[in-house]
């Protein structure tokens, strides 16, 4: 699939959003009420290792050549469906390439950073399941778990993007009316305008028609079948992830 044309009028549209940052803006009721909801944090803890370092030495220690056999002959198996099947394929790279010790990926606190509107929630907490449980262990960002009580909002939300190597947003009717939502898609682009591979839209009950002018430069996955999307985004922050590790390894040559 290939992505829809973006017009001279679209970029510039979206360069003039980009600059939220200044803005002075309060987060909805809803959302400081969860926030501040200690049971719900509780509810969605998740056990973290003490340190970087330890979840380097997992990695370390358990993976093997046989998980990224499997995990590119996943991508291959799918049709070409937008930016997860695009034309690089993914390398017979395994996952101890990305998750050794002096790996590019430890620079940032979080491989996956979930961008979503507080409607999609069980279909979000689906999908960080299926991503921290791959044989990676993906780090990824959940706002109504991972974020500081009592933050300010805009703080953690520019934290999380900055944080993060890759940004997926959960495009659905609920998120096109989120503001929050929004302001952090703007954050991502204007991290990396131009990244295909980083940022990770994925359309589910939303016509085309509907899609964000901003992102209309970049592959989009979209999601009929639940099992086939997440594989596709496993798939793409695996393809950035060795990238990351290949273009750094170039560098120190």
């Amino acid at each position: 699939m290939h992505p829809l044309p973006c017009s001279g009028a679209g970029l510039l549209h979206s360069r003039i959003l980009l600059p939220l940052m200044g803005m002075r803006v309060s987060p909805p009721h809803s959302l400081s009420a969860l926030l501040g909801a200690g049971w719900f944090r509780r509810l969605l803890q998740k056990p973290k290792p003490s340190s970087v370092e330890s979840l380097k030495s997992s990695h370390s220690a358990s993976s093997s050549p046989s998980s990224s056999s499997s995990s590119a002959k996943s991508s291959s198996s799918s049709p070409g469906t937008s930016l997860a099947t695009s034309s690089i394929s993914l390398s017979p790279v395994s996952a101890l390439d990305i998750s050794a010790s002096d790996s590019p990926r430890w620079d940032k606190s979080y491989d996956v950073c979930i961008c979503h509107s507080e409607q999609d929630m069980e279909l979000v907490e689906e999908l960080v399941s299926y991503l921290e449980g791959q044989p990676e262990s993906f780090r990824c960002f959940l706002q109504l778990r991972d974020a500081v009580a009592g933050s300010a909002v805009v703080t953690e939300l520019c934290d999380a993007v900055q944080n993060s190597h890759c940004w997926v947003m959960l495009i659905t009717p609920g998120f096109l009316q989120d503001p929050w939502c929004r302001y952090q898609m703007h954050q991502a682009l204007a991290e990396a305008p131009m990244a295909n591979g980083r940022t990770i839209p994925v359309l589910k009950d939303v016509d085309r028609k509907d899609y964000p002018r901003e992102l209309r430069n970049i592959y989009y996955i979209y999601m009929a079948l639940k099992e086939k999307s997440f594989r596709q985004i496993r798939d793409t922050v695996m393809r950035y992830l060795q990238e990351l590790c290949r273009s750094s390894t170039k560098r120190m040559e």
